[in-house]
């Protein structure tokens, strides 16, 4: 055990008995006591089973376990240790969950720096250790996950804010029918719904970097909101379905724009904001609401909140492959109606070739992304990665620039 007081950075290898372990941490914000407790042979008593692939037998703790506690917040630390078993291949760097009480290796990253010692780097505080074991993820691919993630993301935003200024230019020449009018209301307010929801998913993530654990207070209302946002996504992908099931099978009712756009708003952003309510409502108590897994989003280990989202961004992609196939059906038997309109007409196939295409896609990605919740398969989670943060791309491609008219 070692007590001391630290300024501007820490650079000690440990003065312990029958320890070698080695902690650096390069950036100390102000004049701060740590306090370091190394453990050699705590492995005896830890279980080593509680890991990422806790099926796996031959999993080891394989070094020292050290416990470090700092009075003022770090961005990262470094620790070298020896290897125990130097028959074992393929270290992981772990922390011990008190949440979930297991090991983790969130944020956590391997060093490798001589024959015989692991250096671990790590953005966040709490009882670390080595394991040993032949699955898990590279680091290097959970920094490609990330790239992946935040250049997508870059692409999907530009991609929506092209497609929001094409919209405005091509307004008035859009909106001459009724149906035609509010499929482009539609395009626009999922536009606009995933563009901000993408910016606070980015403000979420410079908030789960910069704080470890997550902090509740400044991570709850981005939660909120993107929580509110990413469904009102679905929801205005829902009123784009349904649109089209009117416009395509109840050809004899007249629906005036007035009410179609009244019942679309309610629709569109009332049941987003309902839902988004009563999960905060419901999971306020014991602050279950958001993820204690060192991210900005909705709770699932504690409160099961996620399926707050899940189940009704599930429900809307099954409903809408629903009527597409009943659309389908009918636009395939010409049973549209004759008087409808040659715009109306061309309308309803770009809607049919929107929701054709997007359905499937959106369905696609937060399918897998049920496939990560359970799963540590790379593929499920880069193309989950790739799909999702490409989702403004595909809405201007599909949505707008398919349109011969726009």
């Amino acid at each position: 055990m070692n007590r001391t007081t630290i300024k501007n950075s820490f650079n000690t290898a440990s003065s312990l008995p029958n320890s070698t372990t080695e902690i650096v941490i390069p950036q100390v914000p102000l004049e701060t006591t740590i306090t370091i407790i190394i453990f050699t042979t705590l492995d005896k008593v830890l279980p080593s089973q509680g890991t990422n692939d806790s099926r796996k037998s031959d999993v080891r703790i394989n070094g020292d376990v050290v416990v470090v506690k700092v009075n003022e917040t770090i961005n990262n630390i470094s620790f070298t240790f020896d290897i125990t078993d130097q028959s074992l291949g393929n270290p992981q760097c772990v922390f011990w969950n008190f949440i979930l009480n297991t090991w983790d290796s969130t944020g956590c990253e391997v060093k490798r720096k001589d024959t015989g010692k692991i250096t671990c780097e790590c953005n966040h505080t709490t009882s670390f250790s080595i394991l040993m074991s032949p699955f898990y993820i590279d680091p290097n691919y959970r920094i490609a996950l990330a790239y992946i993630t935040y250049i997508g993301v870059a692409i999907s935003m530009a991609s929506l804010i092209i497609c929001l200024i094409i919209e405005t230019i091509a307004w008035k020449s859009v909106r001459r029918n009724d149906t035609s009018y509010v499929r482009h209301v539609s395009i626009v307010n999922i536009a606009v719904s995933l563009l901000i929801a993408n910016i606070c998913f980015i403000i979420g993530a410079a908030i789960a970097e910069q704080e470890q654990p997550t902090s509740v207070g400044r991570c709850s209302p981005v939660v909120f909101f993107m929580h509110f946002f990413y469904l009102a996504l679905f929801f205005w992908m829902l009123m784009l379905a349904m649109l089209l099931f009117y416009r395509t099978v109840m050809v004899l009712s007249q629906m005036s724009r007035a009410k179609m756009m009244v019942i679309a708003f309610i629709f569109g952003y009332g049941a987003p904001l309902l839902i988004a309510v009563i999960t905060v409502a419901s999971t306020a108590g014991p602050q279950n609401y958001i993820s204690k897994r060192n991210a900005c989003w909705l709770n699932w280990y504690e409160s099961k909140a996620l399926l707050a989202f899940v189940i009704p961004a599930l429900t809307i992609v099954v409903i809408n492959l629903m009527v597409l196939i009943v659309v389908l059906y009918k636009m395939l038997r010409r049973e549209v109606g004759a008087a409808t309109q040659p715009d109306e007409k061309h309308t309803l196939v770009v809607i049919a070739r929107c929701v054709a295409f997007l359905t499937p896609i959106f369905g696609l990605t937060w399918g897998l992304g049920i496939g990560t919740m359970v799963s540590q398969d790379l593929g499920i989670h880069v193309v989950f990665a790739l799909l999702n943060s490409l989702q403004g791309f595909f809405i201007l491609v599909f949505g707008t620039l398919l349109d011969s008219k726009v």
